[in-house]
């Protein structure tokens, strides 16, 4: 046995290196042949949704096109609820934070005031008190200006649910009537994101394996090149000492990893909500569709097939937060705890 092979036999880190490496390469193998899957699916799943759509289309006609900017607005008055709530956690939040700093300085003051025969008013208490005077302050400034945050974003909400209520008033029919299409597509929109948000698990989970795998090699080449220099140590040729060193075990797929970054080397998805609207446009002219009775079959075909294949897919809907809005005096009025 030469003593390069009972350098590396010996070195324990060897082994476990190689251990490591041998389970990141199954992992990246089975977390890659998962990716593939998972993007067919999401595949699969858009193109079925975009049939849904297209499909309920012909059968509803163009009230669709009619209710449609109730709909649009119905969800930006969801996002500016959602906000004005959050504006409202923060105020109440610094709301708490000031009253608290005033009652810290209140407490100083009565202490102080209460001992004063005992106590010399030094600097060092000074300085404590004129902090704590700083802080009241601060958070005076900051719960003002979150309660202005929170006024103007209860006003633009409030402005939103006046605006959305005149649409339900002049658009009922046509809302009652499309309501079936905009459902189904919010469904298609949550199924959607669900698997687009597995597929990215999925991705980050390649990307450190690979990192992993990377790191080892260098590992691996760290540990070779000590016993390469172990060895020259022993040597006396000078010829040996000065012949350059080879690249070690795992540089050239090290260099491999370089070239293309690993979160650059899996192609992205595309866009749910844009996909979805390409097929908003069909119903204006889908009317005419729906006269034959066959058209109508293919149709519950079409529906009953899609329920098939993905009615049991996991649905993780977006949910309302659960947090309490704190109303200032000025602000009572503008807002509603309950959904639009």
């Amino acid at each position: 046995m030469s003593e390069s092979e009972e350098d590396s036999e010996l070195d324990p880190r060897i082994q476990i290196e190689l251990e490591i490496l041998n389970t990141t390469t199954d992992e990246i193998n089975k977390l890659e042949i998962e990716y593939d899957e998972e993007n067919k699916t999401f595949r699969m799943l858009l193109s079925e949704c975009t049939r849904r759509l297209k499909v309920l289309s012909k059968k509803l006609g163009n009230c669709i096109d009619k209710a449609r900017p109730y709909y649009e607005l119905f969800e930006e008055a969801k996002k500016a609820q959602l906000e004005c709530q959050e504006a409202a956690a923060l105020y109440k939040k610094a709301h708490g934070i000031h009253a608290a700093a005033k009652e810290t300085v209140a407490l100083a003051e009565q202490q102080f005031m209460s001992n004063k025969n005992e106590w010399q008013f030094d600097n060092a208490w000074q300085e404590m008190l004129n902090h704590a005077t700083m802080k009241v302050t601060e958070a005076e400034n900051e719960k003002a200006e979150r309660g202005r945050d929170h006024h103007r974003k209860a006003v633009v909400f409030k402005e939103i649910e006046d605006k959305l209520k005149q649409l339900e008033d002049k658009l009922q029919k046509q809302i009652s009537k499309s309501r079936a299409y905009f459902d189904e597509k919010a469904l298609c929109q949550d199924q959607l994101n669900t698997q687009k948000t597995r597929i990215c698990t999925i991705k980050q989970e390649i990307v450190n394996a690979k990192n992993l795998y990377a790191q080892t090699l260098k590992n691996l080449e760290q540990i070779s090149n000590e016993i390469h220099s172990k060895r020259q140590g022993r040597k006396r040729d000078d010829d040996l000492l000065k012949r350059p060193r080879e690249p070690g075990v795992g540089a050239e797929l090290d260099s491999a990893f370089k070239e293309v970054p690993l979160d650059k080397q899996y192609q992205s998805l595309p866009d749910i909500n844009a996909e979805l609207d390409k097929f908003d446009a069909f119903s204006e002219h889908s009317v005419s569709a729906i006269n034959s009775s066959a058209a109508s079959e293919r149709d519950d075909n079409e529906l009953d097939d899609f329920n098939e294949r993905f009615g049991g897919l996991d649905i993780r809907p977006v949910e309302g937060k659960s947090e309490d809005v704190y109303v200032s005096e000025f602000h009572l009025g503008l807002l509603k705890n309950d959904d639009v």
